[in-house]
């Protein structure tokens, strides 16, 4: 991860135009309101997984080898997974008795450093349509594309906005998208490599977004006809929920700390006047850090109540507890070294897939990189809580 100068000094608030499915919305304004939406309930795999501490057994398979610069994937109900290759722009179908194929390219991706083609979701409601985050030659964006067939035969169509304008740079493009239990779309935005974004509450650059699957803004976000949902983030990444609900996200730091966090609607996390734990009041502090040669933190998934990430520069699968969905948090690392760079990791009922990336040009390519590789969760044994 490229990690530039921090810039120093506040930000001030401005208004901006937000260009949201087409549609231009009102700036919005600074100060959050107190509306939240009701606590919402754990959907997907990890809903029916027992919420006690997991680990990743010793065991572990690789299904599927050869894939290029893969950044996401996403498992569908009837077995099979789709998989995003960022340089590229194409989608491949992992089918359910194994097995690689080509779904189609999106249209409009450019790639250049970290960007591309990125996120990708399926709603649990309509598994008919897949979600996409890509970068344009203008913008970030979120798209969605009829997804027709069945497995063996999936297909993409047109694809429709659903929110653009986010920043794009070569580094800092965020890009991780995912359903929420409240039905709701996430989308996390690096700053684009400009750190005044991210406490610009009236900039779609360095936040977290959460919009209606047709791009909406919806009536209880912290900021009025706004889609930010939290600020003060460099490069967010990996998002999901835990089986009360807490939203759990990754971030990658700068030069010295990279963080887990707990997200709350309306928190300003304090980039770039903090990175790290920071002790400053006016900002949402990381509820576990990790010095960036440890972590580099990408794809996240939550099993019952256990958080999983996949570190780039770590190389590693770190494993973290939380205490009742709350700071203090307990990581443990695994793999260490096992696999590479390792770019993103699902649930998959009780087990967990991760994908490695070391075929993106900062890693060092092993023979059948890159790679997807099934592990087998086991209950923890003997979890050390701090304190």
């Amino acid at each position: 991860m490229i990690r530039p100068g921090r810039r120093s000094g506040l930000f001030a608030l401005a208004a901006a135009v937000v260009v949201l499915a087409g549609c231009s919305a009102p700036a919005p304004s600074p100060d959050p309101t107190v509306t939240r939406s009701p606590t919402p309930r754990p959907t997907g795999s990890s809903a029916a997984v027992a919420a006690i501490p997991w680990q990743p057994s010793e065991q572990t398979t690789v299904l599927e080898t050869g894939l290029e610069a893969p950044w996401s994937i996403v498992p569908l109900p009837n077995g099979s997974a789709l998989i995003s290759e960022r340089d590229s722009g194409r989608i491949r179908e992992r089918l359910p008795q194994g097995g690689l194929r080509d779904v189609g390219t999106v249209p409009g991706v450019v790639h250049e450093g970290e960007s591309g083609l990125l996120g990708l979701a399926v709603p649990s409601a309509a598994p008919t349509q897949l979600y996409a985050y890509l970068t344009t030659a203008d913008d970030n964006r979120v798209v969605r594309m009829p997804l027709s067939g069945a497995s063996g035969s999936y297909s993409i169509g047109t694809p429709t906005p659903v929110v653009t304008g986010i920043p794009k740079a070569g580094n800092h493009d965020g890009g991780r998208i995912a359903f929420g239990p409240d039905g709701m779309l996430y989308i996390t935005a690096g700053d684009a490599s400009d750190p005044g974004n991210a406490q610009n509450v009236a900039s779609l650059g360095g936040k977290i977004l959460r919009v209606t699957p047709d791009g909406r803004m919806p009536s209880d976000n912290p900021f009025p006809a706004s889609p930010v949902w939290t600020y003060g983030h460099r490069n967010p990444q990996g998002i999901g929920w835990d089986s009360r609900g807490t939203m759990w996200a990754s971030e990658f730091g700068q030069n010295t700390w990279d963080e887990l966090n707990i997200i709350r609607a309306g928190s300003n996390y304090g980039w770039p006047e903090v990175e790290g734990v920071g002790g400053d009041p006016r900002y949402t502090d990381p509820v576990y850090q990790w010095p960036t040669s440890e972590a580099s933190p990408s794809g996240l998934a939550v099993v019952g109540d256990t958080v999983f990430l996949a570190a780039l520069r770590g190389q590693r699968l770190w494993t973290a507890w939380s205490t009742d969905g709350a700071a203090p948090v307990t990581a443990v690392p695994s793999f260490d070294g096992a696999f590479g760079r390792l770019r993103d990791v699902v649930a998959v009922g009780d087990r967990i897939w991760i994908l490695t990336n070391n075929t993106d040009g900062r890693g060092s390519p092993r023979k059948g990189d890159d790679r997807l590789i099934e592990v087998p969760l086991t209950p923890a044994q003997a979890v050390k809580r701090p304190g």
